[in-house]
């Protein structure tokens, strides 16, 4: 089988910054999980580039909180905590809420118009059981919703919780079987979004989030039993 870690060189980015990049996405993804070890040798060896890149790679994930420094261990992944998953989730839920009030207000007909065509695509991939593509359209959906706010602060604040919100969403993703209430909860937000009700799309938008919490925590509990 192919080693997913493998870097494939790409001509516009210094090596540092690809190997910073596939170890994140690893590590996204859950291909690197909770509480492995990172060896930059053993890294380097897969990855086909020295230790230097590596070492570099690991001090910025530890920066992004996706890797912590164990004394006399060294690196590792980081380990996700219960109350890793309600902090980031309560927060992201204000924000959503938030997000899709001011959406009603502010978004255009071109931004609507996207956000109907990637509530349709996600729908596409749901229907063939496509993760990562239903993953990227989730993420596409949301930050149409976002960016059509026009609110800068908004929007840093929510990148700034990107990875952490990305890690949960493909646990989540990845352990659903049925993806109907998604399907129809993004619907529900667009229709109400398109009928500028702020009352109605935050209230779908705040239930969207809780009930992705309580599955996360639920897939959580499981794992840690």
């Amino acid at each position: 089988m192919e080693d997913k870690l493998k870097v494939n060189l790409n001509e516009y980015l210094p090596l540092r910054d690809v190997v910073f990049n596939t170890l994140r996405e690893a590590i996204l993804k859950g291909e690197l999980i909770a509480g492995e070890r990172l060896m930059e040798k053993q890294l380097a060896e897969r990855m086909g580039v020295s230790r230097t890149p590596i070492r570099e790679a690991i001090r910025k994930l530890e920066l992004e909180g996706l890797v912590v420094m164990i004394p006399r261990k060294g690196a590792e992944v980081a380990r996700i905590t219960h109350k890793d998953i309600k902090d980031v989730l309560e927060v992201r839920a204000a924000l959503e809420e938030l997000a899709v009030k001011i959406a009603c207000n502010k978004i255009t007909d071109e931004d609507l118009t996207k956000l109907k065509r990637t509530t349709e695509e996600f729908q596409i991939a749901c229907n063939y059981k496509d993760i990562d593509d239903i993953i990227k359209k989730d993420v596409e959906f949301h930050d149409i919703i976002f960016n059509s706010t026009e609110n800068e602060k908004l929007i840093q604040i929510i990148n700034n919780l990107r990875e952490q919100i990305y890690r949960y969403r493909v646990e989540y993703i990845r352990k659903l079987n049925d993806f109907d209430m998604l399907v129809k909860e993004h619907d529900q937000i667009v229709k109400h979004v398109e009928a500028r009700d702020a009352d109605e799309a935050r209230k779908i938008a705040l239930q969207h989030i809780v009930n992705q919490e309580k599955a996360v925590i639920e897939i959580f509990d499981k794992k840690n039993k």
